[in-house]
C-alpha cells in the first residue's frame, strides 16, 4: 500500500506477502467509488454509508492495568467510569434493535470489583452474549471472584495467550506468566467458562509457536474453545515506527498456522462479515487424533457479504460452553458417524482458528474499515475499533 501525506511525505506499507493469492483470496469484494466514505476515519461513527452492522461492542470499563505490556492498543482513560455510567453505557448499546455481542475490555477489566454487577446488567437489558477481555491474572488467583463472573452470566473469557513458554511472555508482557495463564484456564472450566485464548503475534518473538498454541489449545478441549490469533498491529504503546520486515500479514500468518500443523489451508476462509483482508476462521472438531475439519474453504461461497447478526451468533455458539450437552456426551466415544453424535461433538470439543489484522495508521484502509462490524463505545457513539484507536497511534508516530 503507499500513500501520500503532507506532513510526512510518501511512504508505503507491506499488506501481502503472496503466501496465498491475493485476488482470489479478495473474492468478489468491492472497491471504493470516487467520492464514497469520503468523511472517513475522521467522521467515522457507523455513518450511512458503513456497509455492515454491529456484530460486537467493545466497552472500556477501566484505564487501569496490573501489566505495562511493550505492546498494548489501550491508553489511559481521561476519566475513569463509575458503575452508573457504565450502566447507561450498556443501556444505549443494548438500546440497538440486534442486540450486540458486548465485550468488557480496558486496561484490564478483572481489576473492577463491579464488574459482576454489570455482566448482570447486560443480561437484564437482553445482551445474549457477554465477554471478558483479559488477561487472565486475577482470573487464575481469586476463584470467588471467577465464580461471580459465571453467577452473573458471563458468555466466555477472551484471554490474552501468547505461548507456551515464560521466554515469550517476559518478551512481550514484562515478566513470566505461563503458569498463571494455566491456572486462570482451570479456573474458568471449573465455572464452565469457555476460554478463547488470543496470541498477539510479533515476529521474531512468538512467530515460530503458531502450531504449538494451537495444538497447546486443541488438548485443553472443551475448556478452550479456540484460537483468535491477532498480528500485532501498531496501535497506542509499542517499541517504535514499524519496519516492512516487523509487520506479520495476513496470508503470512495463515501460512504459518497450516505450515505449523498440517491443517489444509482450504479448511480456512476469509471473513464475509467484515473485509476478507482483516481476518479468517475455521471450523474444527478437537479430537485425540488431531483437529477435524467441519468445513472445507473450496465448498464455501466467497462472494456477498455475511450479516452481523449471523457473525455474532457463529461466535457466541462455538465459544460459549454448554456444560448440559459436555454431561450427554461425557464417556461417550469421539465417534461421529451418526447425526447426534455430531451434533454432540460440534456443542461440547468444537474448536474454532480465527485472526483479526487491526489496522494502524500506516496501513489503514478505507475499504476496510467501512466493513467494520466491531466497535468501540465512544461517549454514546458506536466507532469503528481501528477508527477509534488510530489517533492513539498517529501521537505516537
Amino acid at each position: 500500500m503507499k500513500k501520500n501525506c503532507d506532513t510526512h511525505g510518501d511512504f508505503e506499507t507491506i499488506i501481502w506477502r503472496d503466501k496465498v493469492d491475493m485476488e482470489s483470496w479478495r473474492g468478489g469484494t468491492g472497491e471504493l467509488r470516487p467520492g464514497e466514505n469520503a468523511n472517513c476515519p475522521d467522521g467515522c461513527a457507523g455513518c450511512m454509508e458503513h456497509i455492515q452492522g454491529v456484530c460486537c461492542v467493545l466497552l472500556e470499563v477501566t484505564g487501569k492495568c496490573n501489566l505495562k505490556c511493550e505492546y498494548c492498543f489501550a491508553g489511559e482513560l481521561e476519566h475513569e467510569p463509575d458503575i452508573d455510567e457504565l450502566k447507561r453505557a450498556v443501556e444505549i448499546i443494548m438500546s440497538a434493535e440486534d442486540k450486540p455481542l458486548l465485550q468488557f475490555s480496558g486496561g484490564e477489566p478483572s481489576l473492577r470489583d463491579d464488574l459482576p454487577e454489570l455482566i448482570s446488567h447486560a443480561r437484564e437489558m437482553g445482551c445474549e452474549y457477554t465477554q471478558l477481555n483479559s488477561n487472565g491474572l486475577r482470573l487464575a488467583n481469586d476463584e470467588a471472584y471467577v465464580e461471580a463472573l459465571a453467577r452473573a452470566g458471563l458468555s466466555f473469557v477472551f484471554m490474552q495467550f501468547d505461548g507456551v513458554c515464560d521466554r515469550v511472555y517476559e518478551a512481550l508482557r514484562g515478566r513470566p506468566l505461563f503458569a498463571e495463564k494455566l491456572r486462570a484456564i482451570e479456573m474458568c472450566d471449573k465455572y464452565n467458562l469457555g476460554v478463547t485464548l488470543v496470541p498477539t503475534i510479533v515476529r521474531g518473538v512468538n512467530d515460530g509457536q503458531i502450531g504449538d498454541i494451537i495444538k497447546f489449545g486443541a488438548s485443553l478441549s472443551p475448556a478452550v474453545r479456540g484460537i483468535h490469533f491477532q498480528p500485532v498491529a501498531y496501535l497506542g504503546r509499542y517499541p517504535g515506527k514499524p519496519e516492512n520486515n516487523d509487520r506479520v500479514t495476513l496470508d503470512e500468518l495463515l501460512s504459518s498456522v497450516c505450515e505449523q500443523t498440517d491443517i489444509d489451508i482450504t479448511n480456512f476462509s476469509p471473513s464475509r462479515c467484515d473485509h476478507p483482508f482483516c481476518g479468517f476462521h475455521g471450523s474444527f472438531i478437537s479430537e485425540c487424533r488431531g483437529l477435524r475439519p467441519l468445513l472445507t474453504g473450496e465448498k464455501r461461497d466467497r462472494s456477498g457479504i455475511t450479516a452481523a447478526r449471523d457473525n455474532r451468533n457463529y461466535v457466541g455458539q462455538r465459544w460459549r460452553r454448554d456444560p448440559e450437552a459436555e454431561r450427554c456426551c461425557r464417556g461417550q466415544d469421539e465417534g461421529t458417524n451418526s447425526l447426534d453424535g455430531f451434533l454432540g461433538a460440534v456443542k461440547t470439543r468444537g474448536f474454532t482458528i480465527t485472526a483479526m489484522a487491526f489496522q494502524d495508521a500506516m496501513n489503514l484502509d478505507i475499504e476496510r474499515l467501512r466493513r467494520c462490524s466491531l466497535r468501540v463505545y465512544d461517549e454514546g457513539i458506536l466507532r469503528p475499533f481501528c477508527a477509534k484507536y488510530l489517533s492513539r497511534a498517529k501521537a505516537a508516530i
